[in-house]
């Protein structure tokens, strides 16, 4: 979940996030090094929605509504075999994307409160931060760190509910997709 503003995570903030544990062996030291996120305990992971609600507006209603909206969506696979990037971002591209996009849509449209990253973008871009915010010879290094440790495969099977608590972000809750 790339703060790509810039700024601090904010106390009580919630996102969704689909996590890629076989990105970690090829990852973790890019991310600990160049992603916030990753210094803050997201681990390697694609954003489904970030912000979601705030803590303070988690009720029991709100668990129960999101595992109805992922449980109507279906397990699914994906593949990463090449970087890609964004404004100031280097990423792994999720192919396909396509159940990506719909996840964040489903929630999106259930919470119009909640756009994806705040509004801030007119495109949903799923994708697997590696780096942000560094020059542009360093997302090159990275990149090509990156090449021999290409393509991996993954099954996704859920959504995770993690909260910021003002320190480190937290597993709240998981969400299993259909079968």
């Amino acid at each position: 979940m790339a703060d790509d503003s810039g700024s601090a995570f904010q106390a009580g903030q919630t996102g969704l996030i689909v996590r890629i544990p076989e990105a970690e062996p090829a990852v973790r030291g890019w991310r600990e090094r160049f992603d916030p996120s990753a210094r803050a305990g997201v681990p390697a992971h694609v954003t489904v929605l970030f912000p979601f609600l705030d803590e303070s507006r988690m009720d029991a209603r709100v668990p129960s509504a999101l595992a109805e909206v992922l449980g109507s969506h279906p397990a699914f696979d994906l593949r990463f075999e090449r970087c890609g990037r964004l404004p100031g971002v280097l990423h792994l591209v999720p192919e396909p994307d396509t159940q990506l996009r719909r996840l964040t849509e489903a929630i999106a449209g259930r919470w119009p409160e909640a756009p994806p990253y705040g509004g801030r973008f007119a495109e949903i871009v799923p994708h697997l931060t590696i780096a942000q915010g560094q020059e542009d010879t360093v997302l090159e290094e990275i990149e090509t760190g990156l090449v021999d440790r290409l393509p991996f495969t993954t099954h996704v099977a859920s959504v995770e509910l993690i909260v910021y608590d003002g320190v480190k972000w937290q597993e709240r809750a998981s969400f299993a997709l259909g079968e």
